[in-house]
């Protein structure tokens, strides 16, 4: 997944609509002003695309008809440390401000979309897959797509694969919260990496992200990795 995304969101005003009174044939009662619970709707963001094939307006439908309300944001912060390390070539790596600002922008989908967001003390910096990211990023071609995909690509210098596998985002002037969205609106992506109709419970969520590359991509060329895995 190449180039840059952006996301916009925009708040629905639903309108008043007034009802008539009862009937001839009804009896009067005292209002109380209170809707019935499941009666109840709200202003949610315009779902996209990406949402309404995930079950969006169901899951917000679900939860009018029960009278709850959808997941809001969630406390806490980033345990893990993103080393922001350099490899032996330039290569930089993922950065904590990379980190956080893709689990920012997780769970800010997640929540617009009535899912539960991740608690933020489980997304964590992947070593592993950064290691791979950066194999990518030495490839000497200076074809971008040159060693990009997953295991079982190759480099053009020869040079075995290293790392791990993930779910790939990549392009110029890309950040931690771009690549969330790119994630998001690939259906394929986002059944593996957001899992909509899954339970958080031991839910993690793995993150890398690397800064330039060999021979000559300056630092807002990045690569990125993610997965979803289970964690104690």
């Amino acid at each position: 997944m190449w180039g840059t995304a952006i996301a916009t969101v925009a708040v629905l005003a639903l309108p008043f609509v007034g009802g008539g009174g009862p009937g001839p044939d009804q009896s009067a009662a005292a209002s109380t002003g209170e809707v019935p619970r499941a009666a109840q709707h709200r202003a949610y963001p315009v779902a996209d695309a990406a949402g309404i094939r995930s079950g969006t307006l169901d899951r917000r439908a679900a939860h009018d008809l029960s009278g709850t309300a959808c997941p809001v944001r969630t406390s806490g912060s980033i345990a893990d440390q993103a080393p922001a390390t350099v490899s032996a070539l330039g290569v930089g790596g993922t950065t904590q401000a990379d980190l956080v600002s893709f689990a920012e922008a997780f769970n800010t989908i997640r929540i617009a979309n009535c899912l539960d967001p991740i608690p933020f003390d489980r997304f964590t910096w992947d070593s592993c897959m950064e290691k791979r990211l950066v194999w990518m990023a030495e490839d000497p071609s200076t074809d971008p797509q040159s060693a990009w995909g997953h295991l079982g690509s190759v480099r053009s210098d020869g040079v075995p694969s290293v790392g791990c596998d993930g779910n790939l985002a990549g392009g110029s002037d890309n950040t931690g919260a771009t690549v969330a969205s790119k994630w998001w609106e690939s259906d394929k992506h986002r059944a593996s990496l957001y899992r909509p109709d899954s339970d958080i419970t031991g839910a993690c969520i793995a993150f890398a992200m690397t800064h330039g590359g060999v021979p000559n991509e300056d630092s807002s060329f990045t690569r990125a990795a993610a997965r979803w895995y289970t964690c104690a």
